[in-house]
């Protein structure tokens, strides 16, 4: 079945599952040891929304408790797509531990069915593997990876034509308004509930099938268990309860520094869907709109994600279980002039990512750079499970366990199909626009909001050379075919 036209499939699923190629229960001795995962990836979740980490104007109690529980890694990335649809690469290369252009290759090649994917592994070796929310990869992965299943959602929940170009006269679309579809779900169509009308929020859905599955299966198994949990808030339409979006008065919030009326030149994705949502030119009213209800479905998910931290505790397992919350990768939601995340600026290339677990010191922060695409080979290892062979993204176990963790990592490479290429070291960025053989090039430790373009500062001409060159040296290394010294004669 085609990702894409993949749409979702409800609890009964797991009837249908296919059983894994070696699946075996571990004994229980090996079972009690083993520790259990908790996985919680958010949508279109920027890096500058959790409260005690970075943004005091979002309110997340429940991620903040996390934070102090447990270890945050400030720089953490993914490695960008072959789509505009940002979300179906950066899961593909989470879910198969491939870098960017294999990943590729084995997502149009439909290889990603004959890679071992992560849940798949963990369930080969005696886990229980559970999923509920979005999912967004083929079906066949799907259940090879899961062996129960909650409601599976698609990538994207649409709501009305009115939810773009907004906010603008006449335009009276509401995120409260439940009859406009997006995240306020039929409950009974998702449960397979014949005749139940009630509409509830996407985030109340996943999390009610969690919680149920903490408190009446889990505590019945003796396997270790892995459970993944996938909402698709904060991504739009940004719906969310009345009571939330009055937590954040439109005149209250703020501005971000680098906002602008639209970006300076058109970086390949200029008006493509995302950037449809507010009008053009940018008002600042119109980025206080979009980042009120972008903070308030997250408040609303960080509530969601409360009530299943409550269930594992009272399922008797959360102290030898390791709870993991991150995104697939951020949102500009006004930054630069623009709305979505189809760019290489730290906005959309950074997402929050934050590990809590018993062998993990509490209050630990790591700026080290990281990829999100490690979480593969960072559970099995601390399973004590063989990684396969082909996960290339390393473990971090190394840097949640050490008092001085090392860099693994000293550039960090992005692209964006055949329109944007990037490389980044902790004090500086390079971002190349190929259909314009356009350079930008920013001082990240002097300039963190990426504001200041220093292409044409002959101070950082050689800066600029340096990074052309890292750029070049991991083209080669991840197999990227576009030469950028040419870029009209080459393909990406």
């Amino acid at each position: 079945m085609n990702r894409r036209k993949f749409i979702g499939l409800s609890s009964t699923a797991a009837l249908a599952a296919v059983q894994p190629r070696s699946a075996h229960s571990l004994p229980p001795a090996s079972a009690d040891q083993r520790p259990n995962f908790l996985f919680i990836i958010a949508d279109d979740m920027m890096f500058r929304t959790i409260n005690s980490i970075n943004n005091p104007e979002v309110h997340t109690p429940n991620l903040d408790k996390l934070v102090h529980s447990g270890c945050h890694f400030t720089h953490c990335f993914h490695q960008g797509g072959w789509s505009g649809a940002v979300c179906v690469p950066s899961r593909t290369m989470l879910n198969t531990g491939l870098s960017t252009f294999r990943a590729h290759r084995s997502d149009s090649d439909n290889q990603a069915v004959a890679t071992p994917v992560w849940g798949q592994t963990l369930r080969e070796a005696g886990y229980d593997t559970y999923i509920a929310g979005k999912w967004h990869l083929d079906a066949v992965s799907l259940q090879r990876s899961f062996s129960e299943m909650g409601p599976v959602a698609p990538g994207y929940l649409p709501s009305t034509p009115d939810m773009y170009n907004r906010p603008a006269p006449g335009n009276n679309w509401s995120p409260t308004n439940q009859s406009l579809l997006g995240h306020w779900l039929k409950k009974g169509i998702w449960l397979n509930h014949r005749g139940d009308e009630t509409i509830q929020h996407s985030s109340e859905l996943y999390a009610d099938a969690a919680i149920e599955h903490l408190t009446k299966a889990v505590p019945k198994k003796t396997n270790p268990f892995f459970m993944y949990i996938g909402f698709n808030a904060p991504h739009d339409p940004r719906q969310a309860p009345q009571e939330y979006l009055d937590m954040y008065p439109v005149e209250k919030i703020a501005v971000p520094p680098n906002f602008l009326p639209e970006h300076p030149f058109d970086q390949g994705e200029h008006k493509t869907r995302d950037e449809l949502l507010a009008p053009f030119p940018r008002t600042e009213y119109d980025i206080r709109v979009h980042r009120r209800e972008y903070y308030a479905i997250i408040t609303h998910m960080d509530a969601q994600i409360g009530r299943i931290l409550d269930a594992l505790n009272a399922s008797g397992k959360a102290k030898n279980t390791y709870v993991i919350v991150t995104a697939d990768h951020g949102l500009a939601v006004g930054e630069h002039g623009l709305m979505g995340k189809q760019n290489q600026y730290e906005c959309s290339m950074r997402m929050p990512f934050i590990m809590v677990g018993p062998t993990i010191k509490a209050g630990k922060r790591v700026d080290e750079m990281v990829y999100q695409h490690s979480m593969y080979a960072t559970t099995c290892d601390l399973a004590g499970v063989e990684i396969p062979k082909h996960v290339e993204f390393p473990s971090l176990k190394p840097i949640l366990h050490s008092d001085n963790p090392q860099p693994i990592n000293d550039a960090m490479y992005g692209r964006l199909t055949d329109l944007q290429r990037s490389i980044r070291t902790k004090q500086h960025k390079l971002i190349f626009y190929p259909r314009l053989n356009r350079y930008q090039v920013f001082d990240l430790e002097k300039d963190p909001w990426e504001m200041h373009d220093l292409v044409d500062d002959s101070s950082y001409a050689g800066v600029k050379q340096d990074l052309i060159q890292k750029l070049k040296e991991k083209q080669k290394e991840l197999g990227d075919p576009l030469d950028i010294d040419h870029p009209s004669k080459s393909t990406a």
